[in-house]
Parts: structure tokens; C-alpha cells; sequence
């Protein structure tokens, strides 16, 4: 216990002086980070093999202890935005009842195509299926489901702007 007290005080102004270089001039944030390299350095002591000066050593454990502080105030700052991004892109009541009508008005023009392209085109968007898986299942070619989708899609867009106007 005595090397320990012996220790802090000899290398306290070091490993201060070290961390509010680091620190920028924070002397809250210095403190902590004292603190925490001396509780640090108190419970690893035997992992000190004396191959470095001590104060070379408390440096180190210093360092390491800052750069954990720093990454953990990055994932903090990452998990705010992140946070704050969902909140932002949750979209408000009435473009919720606007999207679905707007769902409700697709579907119901996907139905009054014809049936080839109906397949292709719910194939597509409801099945997650390649041009190519699409062409198996009809009996058709790749760039037969490619075309017809195509058409499908120049012809929903064609009446949505009618209904629109």
C-alpha cells in the first residue's frame, strides 16, 4: 500500500499533466481520467513487469484510457443521431394514410393490366424475384419478364398521372 501512495504522489502531476494535454485543457474530464488510470494501474500493478520506466508505463495505461473514453463518447454521439434520425424519418400521420391510399390506388390499377404483365409486375415487387426466375415460372425468357415489367411499369405510371391531373 505504501508504493502505491508513493507512486501517485511521485507521478500524479505526470499523468495529469499528460492527460490535459490530451484533454485540451478539461480539468473535470483530467481528473476523471487521473482517477481512472491510477484505479487501473492499482489493479494491473502485476502486470508491470519493470521492462519501462513507471511513469513511461502510467502514460500508457493514460493513453489507453482516454482513447476508450473517446470511443465511447463516438458511440454515444453515434447512437444520439441514430436516435434522432429515426424520429426524423418516421413519417407523420397523414403521409402514413397518404402512402397507403396511395397503395390501395396502385394495387387497384395493377389489377387492370393485363394478366402477363400483372404476373411479371407482382412477381417483381411482392416476390423479390430476378428477371430471369420470373421468365422460368411463366415459360418465358429473361428479357421477355424484363420487357413486359418494363411495359408494366411505363403503363401504372401513365394512368397515376392521369388520376393525379
Amino acid at each position: 500500500m505504501q508504493k502505491i501512495t508513493e507512486n501517485y504522489e511521485e507521478y500524479f502531476r505526470l499523468v495529469y499533466g499528460f492527460l490535459l494535454g490530451l484533454t485540451d485543457g478539461n480539468h473535470h474530464l483530467t481528473e476523471e481520467l487521473t482517477q481512472e488510470t491510477f484505479y487501473r494501474a492499482v489493479k494491473n500493478s502485476e502486470s508491470f513487469k519493470g521492462e519501462s520506466k513507471v511513469s513511461t508505463w502510467l502514460c500508457q495505461i493514460a493513453k489507453y484510457t482516454f482513447y476508450q473514453y473517446l470511443e465511447k463518447k463516438k458511440k454515444t454521439k453515434e447512437t444520439l443521431l441514430k436516435e434522432e434520425e429515426k424520429v426524423r424519418d418516421f413519417p407523420s400521420p397523414e403521409e402514413q394514410i397518404t402512402k397507403k391510399e396511395r397503395k390501395v390506388e396502385i394495387y387497384s390499377l395493377v389489377q387492370k393490366l393485363p394478366n402477363s404483365m400483372k404476373e411479371v409486375f407482382l412477381y417483381r415487387l411482392t416476390g423479390d424475384l430476378s428477371f430471369r426466375e420470373i421468365g422460368e415460372i411463366c415459360g418465358k425468357t429473361e428479357n421477355w419478364a424484363r420487357v413486359t415489367y418494363y411495359r408494366a411499369k411505363q403503363q401504372l405510371g401513365r394512368e397515376l398521372k392521369e388520376e393525379d391531373e
